[in-house]
């Protein structure tokens, strides 16, 4: 079964990919009005955003109320944000083309699959960010141990039993990562200018240890030493592109809210203890959790707690 993250990202695609594949010989939809229909947590949940849904909906062959899965993605949405979580344009810009890519679409094509149908194109892609934020969130819940998943001892030692008594391996990484730093004013006059020159250091990157010295001359450069991290701590929109990069080499650079970044692996061992023990059984038990059941828990308590008004 495939994990929680993977499977909370791609669940919402899965049945758009379907729905792109068959002819869209559908016609323009007229324009509507919008209008506040509902205040969530001081929100609002305009009637336009609903209709952009319902099209959603019917693109998937999918049943659903479109009122109520705004409401649940604006809860969804704020709950993120208030646990720091942050999902940047270029991160949903890059889904977006990959998403188009994974489809064999060109971009103008996806595009106007999303106008066609009434969707729009903005509306899919703050559905992409909800996704995204929404997969960070209830990992983030998952891994915290507060009923929601948390290996307990009991299971820990039940687990190491059945594989012979052995404790389970996991990658420890010591990273570092470099910002180089556009302030949000200067970012459509600077990003490209930047990215040049992160690239231009990423390709000079030979370890950790000189790092700095690189940085000195350039402005606006943040290095960051970041520690030891286990290969099932990683950040997911980060740990693909560390376990593919060797031991003092650095990932592609990245176009992030603070500017363009990469992280230069120092280096990295295999470790063995209880602490991984724990974490490596507890993504290895991810699998096989309901993952709709556990965002619907969440969901259901955000709700229970939310200022709903419909107008």
């Amino acid at each position: 079964m495939p994990t929680m993250r993977k499977y909370l990202f791609s669940a919402g695609f899965a049945l758009l990919v379907a729905a792109t594949s068959v002819s869209i010989t559908v016609m323009t939809p007229p324009a509507f009005a919008s209008e506040i229909k509902y205040v969530v947590n001081d929100i609002p949940v305009t009637t336009g955003d609903i209709a952009h849904r319902a099209a959603f909906l019917k693109l998937q062959r999918k049943k659903g109320d479109a009122a109520q899965e705004m409401i649940d993605q604006t809860l969804r949405l704020a709950e993120a944000k208030r646990l720091g979580i942050r999902v940047s344009d270029a991160q949903v810009e890059a889904a977006y083309q990959r998403f188009a890519s994974t489809n064999k679409m060109q971009l103008s094509q996806l595009d106007g699959v999303m106008e066609k149908s009434g969707v729009s194109k903005g509306h899919f892609k703050e559905f992409i960010r909800a996704q995204m934020a929404w997969n960070q969130a209830l990992s983030a819940r998952y891994r915290s141990g507060d009923g929601t998943g948390a290996v307990s001892e009991q299971d820990l030692v039940r687990k190491m039993l059945e594989k012979g008594g052995s404790k389970p391996s996991a990658t420890e990484y010591m990273l570092q990562q470099v910002i180089f730093v556009v302030p949000a004013a200067e970012r459509s006059s600077t990003l490209a200018k930047r990215k040049r020159e992160a690239d231009a250091m990423r390709a000079r990157f030979n370890g950790c240890n000189t790092t700095r010295e690189f940085a000195k001359g350039l402005i606006d450069v943040t290095v960051r030493d970041l520690g030891r991290v286990l290969a099932p701590q990683l950040p997911p929109d980060w740990a693909e592109q560390i376990k593919a990069t060797k031991v003092g080499g650095a990932t592609v650079t990245r176009e992030t809210e603070r500017g363009v970044e990469f992280i230069g692996i120092c280096s990295s061992r295999e470790v063995s203890d209880d602490k991984v023990a724990q974490m490596v059984f507890q993504s290895e038990g991810s699998g096989d959790k309901n993952a709709d059941e556990l965002s619907k828990k969440y969901v259901d308590e955000l709700k229970a707690k939310a200022r709903i008004v419909k107008r």
